[in-house]
């Protein structure tokens, strides 16, 4: 193990060396349009970087269809394992650039041995096209995390073409990895103090919340460059659906079980959504026994059905512990459904919730889930796990939602709220919601991001 962590930066450097002996030989063109930041329009030319799924990457893309939308030119760059946003194919000033597969781990090979093999993987295929298969471009918009490579990459490929590197910091990517290594761990140490220093190297910084960027401009990262805060806000695909008529249109296509339907929209069923990844970041235990505990109770009065929709890796051991609780009868009057749907489908569904439920426990404390975002542009209100600190940049106790920490919290507030009582109380937070989702992802781009880039003044 130690001699994995004192060779990964060694590998990296040889890696540098032979990407450096190839720019002296094989040159690339360099940018020479109009400066960063000026220009406009059709002038802007932006490759935005995700290393992963770009169909489960909102904000990238929205950033992607918000400078297309102005004019702008965009290679949006990353996986394609499941649909991207339906305006994306259709923009013609988005280019889908497509990364091939990481490779992934055999069962019999140690992580510590085989995460310097897909790294140097991503990096020769990274630098490669940035700096050979695209034309060079004005910005390099990259998400963070994950910060290895891509940090190091950008940077580098930006030094040889003359672009601008912006970091758009959803999170840290040492304190995800810190979520099953440890803290202490030698690996994550490493993965801290790459991204404190790579971070460091950004022409310009957006973060997801004000905390956030307070926390950048401290040590260890010691951020001096222009920052600024990008709320997430929902885009127009998220909106409220106020006709009977089309609630029950969604509700026949979308739902699996088609003998609820007719519960669901006289009203005696209450349709509760939450979107999870599966994994360790999202505990959905905490939901699991917080159903288990409102069944038990006299408030299981009123059915429930609860659609979960996602991918990851935890997925089949929940599933397995579902049917469980289903088959010894301990979920009576709630039914659990999984589904991963499309992005328009589950813009709807949303809509179609009486409650959604976010599970997003904050690595960093300091970032935000998108997903209740979503929900507010649907005009869902949210019970969400509230234990982190910028969790009241995003959701106002009593007004837009509720928070809570523990399994038998939420089991209160799904009694509270889905009850024949609560449902004033739901329909306040219901209003609350449509407002704090009335801000729109344009608005807020054009008035940050877009002047940056030279689209507003």
């Amino acid at each position: 193990m130690a001699v994995a962590i004192l060779l990964f930066p060694f590998v990296l450097g040889f890696f540098g060396l032979i990407t450096w002996a190839a720019y002296r030989i094989f040159r690339p063109s360099a940018y020479t349009g109009p400066a960063a930041g000026t220009g406009g329009g059709k002038h802007v030319s932006v490759h935005v970087l995700v290393l992963g799924d770009i169909g489960r990457s909102p904000r990238m893309t929205y950033h992607a269809l918000s400078i297309a939308k102005h004019g702008g030119k965009v290679n949006l760059i990353g996986y394609l394992e499941s649909s991207p946003h339906p305006d994306v194919p259709s923009s013609p000033n988005i280019t889908i650039t497509k990364l091939p597969a990481a490779p992934r781990r055999p069962a019999s090979v140690p992580f510590l041995l085989f995460a310097p093999l897909k790294v140097l993987y991503q990096v020769f295929h990274l630098t490669w096209l940035l700096a050979y298969g695209l034309e060079p471009a004005q910005w390099i918009l990259v998400q963070n995390p994950p910060s290895i490579p891509t940090l190091a990459v950008a940077r580098l490929v930006c030094s040889l073409r003359n672009s601008k590197l912006m970091i758009d910091w959803h999170n840290y990517g040492w304190t995800i990895l810190a979520g099953t290594r440890g803290a202490e761990h030698p690996l994550v140490r490493l993965s801290k103090l790459y991204e404190c220093y790579f971070g460091r190297l950004g022409h310009s910084h957006l973060t997801v919340t004000h905390a956030m960027a307070r926390q950048l401009r401290d040590p260890p990262y010691s951020i001096t460059q222009p920052m600024l805060c990008v709320h997430d806000r929902p885009a127009a695909i998220f909106q409220p659906i106020a006709s009977a008529s089309v609630r029950e249109e969604v509700l026949r296509r979308v739902i699996p079980e088609k003998d609820l339907v007719p519960h669901l929209i006289d009203g005696s069923m209450r349709l509760i959504v939450s979107s999870t990844s599966w994994t360790q970041d999202e505990d959905f235990s905490i939901l699991l026994d917080a159903l288990t505990q409102y069944a038990a109770g006299p408030e299981a009065s009123t059915p429930v059905l609860a659609v979960i929709t996602g991918k990851g890796p935890q997925k089949m051991s929940y599933l397995l512990q579902i049917a469980s609780l289903t088959r010894s009868g301990r979920l009576p009057n709630v039914r659990i459904e999984t589904a991963f749907l499309p992005f328009a489908d589950y813009a709807k569904i949303l809509a179609c919730a009486d409650l959604g439920i976010c599970l997003h426990m904050s690595s960093s404390g300091v970032d935000l889930p998108m997903k209740v975002v979503d929900m507010f542009g649907a005009g869902l209100p949210v019970a969400a796990y509230s234990g982190y600190e910028s969790f009241s940049e995003l959701v106002k106790e009593g007004e837009s939602g509720r928070g809570f920490e523990t399994a038998e919290e939420l089991a209160g507030i799904l009694a509270n709220l889905l009850s024949k009582g609560g449902r004033a109380e739901l329909e306040t937070l219901r209003k609350g919601a449509i407002k704090e989702g009335s801000r729109r992802w344009d608005e807020e781009w054009d008035a940050t991001v877009g002047q940056i880039m030279g689209f507003t003044s």
